[in-house]
């Protein structure tokens, strides 16, 4: 097999979709979804991002020992989500990953654009919390989703 360098890593490309639906524990007195909320609905679209490469956190975690913290989180809101809304949130790698996995989400409401946002993660050694690259299954994983 190719070395991790000389895989050719998607980035852009056609983004995998995950649907939320909006609870009415996560609306605010205005009735509409408080703004925090798109941070868990972009963590629910990047474990599913990973999922649909066939891995999953729990197995980076428990079997490679890998930890994925939150570096930075941004995002731009256009249009509020409200109760009962089905949120549509678009998720795609922004750079092949080195020891950051940099992911661009787009969340939409039918056609409507509700919000932009990235998101950096660290890939960490879960003994030493020491920064390190992806275990070499991640690698391979992208690379095979990206010929699907």
């Amino acid at each position: 097999m190719a070395s991790t360098e000389e895989i050719a890593l998607p980035t852009g490309g056609r983004p995998h979709e995950t649907r939320v639906r909006v609870r009415y524990a996560e609306t605010d007195q205005m009735g509409i979804v408080y703004y925090a909320h798109y941070a868990v609905y972009c963590e629910i679209a990047r474990t599913e991002w990973i999922r649909s490469m066939g891995l999953s956190y729990a197995q980076l975690e428990k079997e490679f020992k890998i930890m994925l913290p939150v570096r930075h989180f941004s995002i731009i809101y256009h249009h509020p989500a409200r109760y009962d809304d089905e949120i549509v949130i678009k998720t795609w790698l922004a750079e092949p990953p080195s020891v950051k996995l940099r992911l661009k989400h787009q969340l939409y409401r039918e056609n409507t654009l509700l919000a932009e946002a990235e998101v950096i993660l660290i890939f960490v050694d879960k003994a030493s919390w020491r920064p390190c690259r992806p275990p070499k299954i991640f690698y391979a994983a992208l690379a095979q989703a990206s010929c699907q």
